[in-house]
Formats: structure tokens, sequence, C-alpha cells
């Protein structure tokens, strides 16, 4: 297959907050990521951190709140009417993670669905079609439908279908997720061979394996920090906020004086209150522990103290063990 030229990527400062349970959720906050033709990209992440969210973005099917997003010299987040179809269906190519082939349609038939769509005459959408199969070793399953095919064979389906216009950019959504570990091989070698024919191919997974083949790795799912660090002190006003909802955080904190109160903010505008914390008890422990944003914020109800720890400073200083944490948690 010819290379594929000019997939540039460029994220700037974006930010992606939706609505979920009538609450804000910020998943994708002031990222910024810059990748080239050829390589392979992967949003690394545990579920919920934003990885299918980010990918909606590039694909140009989900807006963002704020930043700039550049594929193959498009500006993506100003796309509107014909230049957003054209995008959608000449740039980018996406692999789903529930392969999302049409049961009825054999082999060659559902990557023909791309390229009937856009107009190309059966003939040579049927040719394209072949060629692809062939290129994803698929050729000897032509007339199967997705229901014969294995979950590894389904997915070499998924990725035929996504080069249906030759896009320079390729984006899959866990392409290895309902794999085991036989039908795993083959794929993710199909997957290196995409970026080395010259294209951008961006990988949302939770699957480690696959780092050995990218050229990048954005983790989107920061580990506990677990080194030592310094106590942090810090002196509260009335109303003065230890940490705001959204925020990543790497402290626990212990209440010395006065009252600290957890709010979680809805997505009217509105506040619901969770907790009051009082001197001796501690806030804040999940989003250090998992890599998460805060899910409330924490304030001052009058003059008040706080002390922030290292999780693992926390840990050793008042003798708790990772459950006993989760087991009084107000984050």
């Amino acid at each position: 297959m010819a290379s594929v030229d000019g997939a540039d990527l460029h994220v700037s400062e974006l930010v992606i907050e939706y609505s979920s349970g009538g609450y804000p959720v910020r998943p994708i906050d002031g990222l910024s990521l810059d990748a080239s033709g050829g390589q392979l990209v992967l949003l690394l992440g545990a579920s919920g951190c934003g990885k299918t969210t980010l990918l909606s973005v590039l694909a140009a099917i989900l807006t963002p709140t704020s930043g700039k997003v550049s594929v193959a010299g498009i500006s993506v987040t100003d796309l509107h009417g014909a230049a957003l179809t054209s995008y959608r269906r000449d740039t980018v190519g996406v692999v789903f993670q529930a392969f999302n082939l049409v049961p009825s349609l054999n082999a060659v038939e559902n990557v023909m669905v791309p390229l009937r769509g856009a107009g190309v005459k059966r003939r040579p959408a049927r040719a394209r079609a072949l060629e692809l199969l062939e290129r994803v070793d698929l050729s000897h399953r032509l007339d199967h439908r997705p229901g014969d095919l294995s979950g590894g064979q389904q997915q070499r389906v998924a990725i035929a279908r996504a080069l249906a216009h030759n896009p320079p950019v390729v984006l899959a959504d866990e392409p290895t997720a309902h794999l085991d570990y036989i039908q795993v091989e083959g794929v993710l070698k199909l997957i290196r061979e995409l970026a080395d024919d010259g294209r951008l191919v961006v990988v949302a997974t939770h699957d480690e394996r696959m780092i050995p083949l990218a050229d990048e790795v954005v983790n989107l799912t920061p580990r506990a920090d677990t080194s030592h660090r310094e106590p942090v002190r810090v002196t509260l006003e009335p109303g003065g906020y230890v940490f705001r909802q959204a925020e990543r955080g790497d402290l626990v904190y212990v209440v010395e004086d006065g009252t600290i109160e957890i709010v979680r903010m809805r997505d009217d505008g509105t506040e619901e209150k969770l907790a009051d914390i009082e001197k001796g008890n501690y806030f804040g422990e999940l989003a250090p522990m998992f890599g998460l944003q805060r899910s409330a914020s924490a304030r001052a109800v009058g003059p008040a103290e706080v002390t922030g720890y290292g999780l693992r400073d926390f840990r050793d200083r008042f003798h708790l063990a990772p459950a006993a944490l989760l087991s009084d948690a107000a984050d």
C-alpha cells in the first residue's frame, strides 16, 4: 500500500467537559500533544479517563469545550458543513471497539459500505474492498458474515473498512479489548504496520502490551505518587479553597484547625454539600490513590488550617493501610 503523507497532529490546551448524571465532568483538561505521520501514539489509561472522548474530538464527532485541534493541516475545531463531512470521510479512519460491522453483510460488503456511501460505483468499490481485505490477510474469508468470523477477524475487517478512503490518520478505540492472546498478536502487528506506511495511528487503550510498539505514550491516568514529600501547611480564610472540583490531586489533607466542607458543583451551577470535615480528620485521598481528578471541592467554613501529605507519607504517618483509606473516603 502506498505511503500516506501530511498526517501531523497538533493539540493545544484542549478542554473537554460534559454533563454526567447532573454533574459537570472534565476528563480532558488542558491537554497539549504533537505527533506526526509514521507514528503510533497510545492514549493509555483506565476506563473513564477520557480516551474515547479524546478520539471522538480527533474524529470531529465531538466538539471540545475549548482548545485547538489540527489534523493533517486541517483545523478540526473550526469545521462545519461540507468541510466537516469531507474530513470525516477522507482524513480519519475510525476503528471502533465493538467492531460495528453490519451483521447481514459479508466481509467484502462491510468494507464497501463507506465507499458506496461516498458514491463510489459498485465495481471499483468491490475492487478496493478486495485489496484491503488481502492487505489484512482475510482474502480467504471474503464471503463470511461477522457472526462467522472470530473476534480478531472481525477487527481486521473493521481496520480494512477504516482504510477504505486511504486516510492519513487512523483512530482506534480499544482495538484489542475483545481479543484473546492468540488473536491479538496479528492485530497488534497490523496496527504497527499502518503507522509504518506513513500514517499517524492513534490508539486509545488500557492494554499495556501495546507500549513496546508505540512511538509515544500519553498516559491519561497518572500513576499514584508514592515518593517521600515534605508536608504542606495551608492557612485558609473563610471560603478559601483547598482544592477545586476537576483539578488533579496528589495530596491527602488533614484538618489541623477549623472545618472544611466538601461540596460538589452540579451542571446547573448549584452546589451539593457532601460532608463537613472536622479537626483531626482527613480528606482528598481518592485522587492521589487512583490518579483521579477531584470529584468535589474542599473549602474552609471559617478560618482553618490543613496539612497536605503525599500518599506514602500519609500512610506511614498515620499507619493506615489502603483499605482503611477507602473506608472513610471524602474527596
